[in-house]
């Protein structure tokens, strides 16, 4: 699907999303790899009015977008990936997208009438044959029931529509074949039988890692203040929120530790800290420090560096060595800017470190450095195969 999404884009002149969910992001399969297109010569546009978005030149835009649409939707309707299937009529029928048609497949009774969904808008004309020929459709989605909501729309509300709105398949949480055949009213034949009496394992940081003694510092710190908060951001380090530490009192999204613990003191939350990954900060991060800087805030900001990005395969970090002269350049007063590093023979140091920061009313960031034991496994490893 990807060469056609690339050259239909390219047709339209318009950018074509493959939209994925949680479960296809779970999953894996023996696929076979196609030719490589080949990589388009450089061809800048050169009508700056389809880039500089000034009111009036936004407003023709968003006409000419409009007009695509019938070309979009029909291309829909003739998309090779929108597949209608008709069995029985008067029936119950089945829209199915992704890796719920897959399901669906494995489980729906013999002779149902299937629409495999793989391309949008939504082939409206499509769904009217199979609402035609069905007396009710059951929509099979994963994440939200966005082509529920849809179909919904393109056949009114008389016609009987069911799926996550309706309870039908459950409302949250991933699809799986089990659930699926239990709207269809069978029985999943699973290869394998559910398994009884497993304890759970959640995740958890692994042994060894610099970011438990951070962790373990930060809560033998914070149990010293009444009220303490822990703002986390998003890594591998977030995992501190689970036990054994349950270090984190929020996790939004990326950056958001530190502008949370600013907006917190701002309040009059104290001590308010921040924990933020070394990748995390320059991705998201640095914005949040100067605006608190900025402002005198009274937080103390930790920069967990474990020198590589290592909750997505450990590639490199673009602050790596850099941290000091970053927060420097931001503002950071030097006697208020420590690295330390998370090992448990220098605990009394770090927590020392944390303690007076704390009581200092205002910006100041510590920065605990030790690199990550999954990148340094494997440095050490290629090593060994080297020689």
């Amino acid at each position: 699907m990807m060469p056609y999404a690339f050259t239909m884009s390219e047709t339209l002149k318009l950018p074509v999303l493959l939209r994925i969910v949680t479960r296809l992001a779970h999953s894996r399969a023996a696929v076979e790899v196609g030719e490589p297109m080949p990589q388009n010569a450089f061809n800048p546009d050169n009508e700056r009015n389809h880039w500089v978005l000034l009111p009036g030149i936004a407003r023709r835009q968003y006409a000419s977008l409009i007009a695509k649409q019938m070309d979009i939707v029909s291309r829909s309707e003739t998309s090779p990936y929108n597949q209608l299937t008709l069995g029985k009529e008067k029936c119950l029928g089945v829209i199915a997208a992704g890796t719920g048609f897959n399901y669906v497949r494995e489980v729906a009774p013999a002779g149902i009438s299937v629409l495999k969904l793989s391309q949008y808008p939504l082939p409206a004309e499509q769904i009217k044959k199979l609402a035609a020929h069905c007396s009710e459709i059951m929509v099979v989605e994963d994440g939200q029931p966005f082509i529920e909501e849809q179909v919904k729309a393109v056949l009114g509300a008389e016609y009987p529509v069911i799926g996550r709105l309706t309870g039908k398949l459950p409302r949250t949480g991933e699809l799986n074949p089990d659930n699926v055949a239990a709207a269809f009213g069978t029985a999943s034949q699973a290869a394998f039988p559910p398994a009884v009496n497993l304890a759970g394992r959640p995740p958890q940081l692994c042994q060894g890692c610099g970011h438990r003694d951070v962790y373990t510092a930060l809560n033998k710190v914070a149990a010293e203040y009444p009220g303490a908060r822990i703002f986390g951001d998003i890594g591998c380090y977030t995992l501190g929120a689970l036990p054994p530490f349950r270090a984190i009192d929020s996790c939004v999204d990326m950056g958001a530790s530190i502008t949370m613990a600013k907006g917190a003191a701002d309040a009059g939350q104290h001590p308010a800290i921040a924990v933020i990954g070394d990748s995390t900060f320059t991705h998201s991060g640095m914005t949040g420090l100067l605006d608190a800087v900025n402002d005198h805030a009274n937080i103390t900001v930790i920069i967990s560096d474990n020198l590589t990005t290592a909750m997505t395969g450990g590639q490199d970090s673009a602050g790596t060595n850099k941290f000091e002269a970053i927060c420097l350049a931001l503002g950071v007063e030097r006697e208020h800017l420590h690295v330390v590093v998370p090992l448990p023979k220098n605990m009394e140091e770090i927590t020392r470190i944390i303690r007076e920061e704390i009581n200092y009313k205002g910006v100041s960031v510590i920065i605990p450095q030790r690199e990550c034991m999954q990148t340094l496994s494997r440095k050490l490893r290629q090593k060994k195969n080297a020689k």
